[in-house]
């Protein structure tokens, strides 16, 4: 089974950097045809896919955080990270990692998220 584990600070100043991590076990990741995700959910709304890496180290982003967006992986440690720059109060959500065959909009496995809050 795999299962996904978010880690990180909980509360960022405004402008700072965003960082977490996605720890991964009971599957590596890069098998093959898997994307890696993050997704948040602002409070009050919906959920908003960020953008991934797939198992080939490969990313794509949502245009509209493209600019502030960066995904990278340590396949040593089977984790992934998140870094959005230039926060400001609207990024305060729910994050969460997720895992998805590539071109499948469902995704298989989720963390349980992990509240951050951008204020100083």
């Amino acid at each position: 089974q795999v299962q996904l584990q978010e880690s990180g600070p909980g509360l960022v100043k405004p402008s700072q950097t965003l960082s977490l991590t996605c720890t991964v076990s009971g599957g590596t990741i890069t098998t093959k045809y898997y994307g890696w995700s993050w997704i948040r959910q602002p409070p009050g709304k919906g959920l908003e896919w960020m953008g991934v890496i797939g198992y080939d180290g490969s990313t794509y982003y949502s245009p509209a955080l493209q600019s502030r967006t960066s995904i990278s992986r340590d396949t040593s440690k089977n984790q992934f990270s998140l870094q959005l720059s230039s926060v400001t109060p609207e990024d305060t959500a729910v994050y969460y990692c997720a895992a998805a065959r590539l071109g499948v909009a469902v995704w298989s496995y989720w963390g349980q998220g992990t509240q951050v809050t951008v204020s100083s």
